[in-house]
């Protein structure tokens, strides 16, 4: 009798990520130079690892309580006034393993299967997954390169469809464009949630790295969110720890509760010496976050400047992250294929735009999460390559 087939349909319908081929080849290939990396290139800061040290050496290793360690959560509550203009209580915050993981939790508290959640093309490639694996329906909302890839509050009226969708997710800076949401669409935002009485969860991991005359302002922050916002933030990017694995959501008390009796049933709590050694980095020194950005913007101001210099790219100006998102298409050539053809012929490792979303066609992502001098040497052998086809 022949075995059945038990791997869940949830799982045989999500998207294969072409990500992981990449990151395969340049791994296999020495001489190529990645502009893929999604996370920090920089190393934990050295305050930092000696934390950890110290708790490990203090025999930190058992669980702690699945919303997270209090002296943790009074730290955040101390941040997100400061820097965030939010207003929270322990009981409004629970710890998760990464921001990622409190995006699963909060859309299996808000998401019944068949009910929508409204989503950014192109947008940052776990929410639409997500939001299928959960039986979910996901609402693509477009985002234009004419528009500066802002949020346009008309167009999800228009794809809205009421008493049905009940969640929204932005994300600012945003993965992959860069853009950072101005005040402006975030009220427009905030008004568009409250007609329709649903929640935006506010993915903000990349909050530090804005750019220039550019600010970043969270919507939970704005009259009337505190009923209807989940902000979610991360140690990651500005702290340099993404094998840390840490980040925490922030929300209305109900929401709050029944994402952590979930989280009791999947990680049950966030790694106890992550959850420590993070209480030393919000209230350490802040000076790597500030050098870190100061280099970012070093490295943006190069890599914008040089591909608008190089034929057949058009790229914006990014104001947060560190992604720029070229236009490419002038070279004729569809996203991936592109992306091929520059590994090949310039040994240089990008990301296709289609990665982020049907509207990420003609587009190509390039992390400048690499050292300068990386980026200058991707820079050369791309215009090179680009000068060789062009000629054909």
């Amino acid at each position: 009798m022949p075995i059945r087939n038990l791997i869940s349909e949830r799982q045989v319908e999500l998207p294969v990520s072409t990500i992981g081929k990449l990151l395969e080849m340049v791994t296999e290939k020495k001489d190529v130079i990645s502009l893929g990396p999604g996370e920090p290139d920089f190393d934990s800061p050295k305050h930092i690892i000696r934390a950890a040290k110290k708790y490990l050496d203090r025999g930190y290793t058992h669980y702690s309580p699945p919303t997270g360690r209090s002296d943790l959560k009074e730290a955040i509550i101390k941040k997100l006034k400061r820097d965030n203009k939010i207003i929270a209580k322990p009981e409004n915050i629970v710890i998760t393993t990464g921001s990622t993981e409190a995006i699963l939790l909060t859309l299996m508290c808000t998401l019944d299967p068949g009910e929508g959640a409204i989503i950014t093309d192109p947008g940052f490639l776990a929410y639409k997954p997500t939001v299928e694996i959960l039986n979910g329906v996901p609402i693509s909302v477009p985002l234009y390169e004419s528009e500066g890839f802002q949020l346009n509050v008309d167009r999800m009226k228009e794809l809205i469809i009421p008493e049905k969708t009940n969640v929204l997710i932005i994300n600012t800076p945003c993965n992959p464009t860069g853009t950072v949401l101005s005040k402006k669409t975030l009220e427009e935002i905030a008004d568009f949630v409250v007609e329709y009485n649903i929640i935006v969860i506010s993915d903000e991991a990349y909050e530090k790295f804005v750019y220039g005359d550019a600010k970043h302002i969270s919507i939970g922050s704005l009259n009337g969110m505190n009923k209807h916002a989940v902000t979610l933030h991360s140690f990651s990017k500005t702290y340099a720890m993404p094998g840390f694995r840490l980040g925490y959501a922030v929300g209305p008390k109900n929401l709050i509760q029944a994402i952590s009796k979930v989280h009791t049933f999947t990680t049950l709590c966030a790694p106890t010496i992550s959850q420590l050694t993070a209480i030393d980095a919000l209230n350490g020194p802040q000076n790597s976050v500030e050098k870190m950005l100061k280099e970012y913007d070093r490295r943006r101001k190069l890599i914008l400047s040089r591909l608008n210099e190089i034929g057949g790219f058009r790229c914006l100006e990014p104001k947060g992250a560190f992604y720029v998102f070229p236009n490419i298409s002038e070279f004729g050539m569809k996203s991936l294929d592109f992306a091929r053809w520059l590994l090949e012929n310039a040994k240089v490792a990008v990301v296709p735009g289609t990665e982020f979303g049907k509207r990420g066609e003609w587009f190509i992502r390039c992390s400048y999460a690499t050292s300068y001098e990386l980026i200058e040497k991707a820079l050369d052998r791309i215009e090179r390559s680009v000068k060789k086809f062009k000629k054909k």
